[in-house]
């Protein structure tokens, strides 16, 4: 690419071919009307079906999209992997089902978005409006963010959104330092953001619920309680100081 990449989109896939071929088209064809350089980074993660191969031959006839790969299983893992990737003044995480249409990005860019270094999608925050989601989904989702808030996000009404925009210099320093390859690790890279001072801001967003949603309510509840347990003994251990984004990875 000749000129400097200003947006980086990041989307970790995991078995999704059923939706990238609805979604990957609808993405290229909003980013190509933008005024500034772009590029895709899909991320497959230890993936069974055809995800990886359906994203090399969209990338044929779309340089800007790249595919990337690792076998090991973990969202984390690959959105870090896109992450450190990527070239982007503005490094854009979003989820393969789009569950926020695209159409809403420029609102977490400047000149729509207001000055932060991390812009998080909210679907709590003033102005955000659910479409579809069950009452239980709700309701189970408001006690998973208290326990967030309580153990290390006070405040932040809607950590688990998963569509967040990263300056790539924070990006740079921050997705350095994470330890944690499942589905907690935005709640780590936003606690260790705060530590260090970085402005988040939350972003109200329409989102549709999927049915086809890969969280399973009480396997992914105990496994956010152990997180939270790990991400505050790790910040005991001293192991988010700054210094741990100039280590060798």
């Amino acid at each position: 690419m000749s000129r400097s990449v200003y947006l980086s989109l990041v989307i970790p896939a995991y078995n999704e071919a059923h939706r990238l071929p609805r979604t990957l088209p609808q993405v290229t064809d909003f980013l190509e009307k933008q005024p500034y350089a772009w590029e895709v980074l899909v991320v497959d993660n230890g993936s069974t079906d055809d995800t990886l191969r359906l994203v090399q031959e969209f990338s044929r006839k779309h340089p800007q999209v790249r595919a990337l790969h690792t076998p090991l299983r973990g969202k984390g893992r690959a959105v870090k992997l896109g992450m450190l990737a990527a070239r982007g003044e503005w490094r854009f995480l979003a989820d393969a089902d789009f569950s926020m249409p695209v159409t809403e990005l420029p609102r977490f860019l400047p000149p729509q978005a207001p000055e932060a270094d991390i812009l998080i999608g909210s679907r709590e925050a003033p102005g955000a409006v659910r479409y579809h989601e069950p009452w239980h989904r709700h309701l189970i989702g408001r006690v998973f963010n208290l326990m967030v808030q309580v153990a290390a996000l006070p405040g932040i009404r809607d950590s688990q959104c998963g569509f967040k925009n990263f300056r790539g210099d924070v990006a740079e320093r921050l997705f350095r330092c994470q330890r944690i390859a499942g589905m907690s690790f935005d709640v780590e890279i936003l606690f260790i953001a705060r530590r260090w001072g970085y402005r988040i801001v939350e972003v109200p967003i329409p989102w549709y619920f999927d049915p086809d949603s890969r969280v399973r309510l009480v396997h992914d509840s105990l496994r956010m309680a152990w997180d939270l347990l790990t991400i505050r003994l790790n910040a005991l251990r001293g192991l988010y100081e700054p210094s741990c984004a100039h280590m060798d990875l």
